[in-house]
């Protein structure tokens, strides 16, 4: 059994992991962004079902956090591109984690 200042540090942990997830449609832009960099455009049509302010504000979330790099290219006019930190491209492995808990326990909806 953990020690209070263990379990605070394990609530600690897991809800710096939730404030990454806590805007609406971040798992599935890192989970576009995992396969490669793509311009705004790009991402909003990977993303279909994102309305574009959405959008503007997940990435704008997901870069706040260390998630997303945004990169200006100065061009007429101006191209953006998104992709994943380091950071990012590791936190993929928790939305995997995510989806093998989903697909065992997710329909089930009780215990054993």
């Amino acid at each position: 059994m953990s020690t209070a200042p263990e379990q605070e540090t394990f609530s600690s942990n897991i809800c710096d992991v939730l404030q990454i997830l806590g805007a609406k449609w971040a798992f599935m832009v890192i989970a576009e962004l995992y396969r490669g960099p793509l311009r705004f455009k790009q991402l909003l049509r990977q993303t279909a079902v994102i309305k574009t302010q959405s959008l503007t504000d997940v990435l704008r979330h997901l870069e706040s956090m260390g998630v997303v790099n945004r990169e200006v290219f100065p061009t007429v006019p101006v191209s953006v591109q998104y992709s994943l930190t380091e950071k990012g491209a590791d936190f993929y492995t928790v939305l995997v984690e995510m989806d093998n808990w989903a697909k065992k326990w997710g329909k089930q909806g009780g215990s054993d």
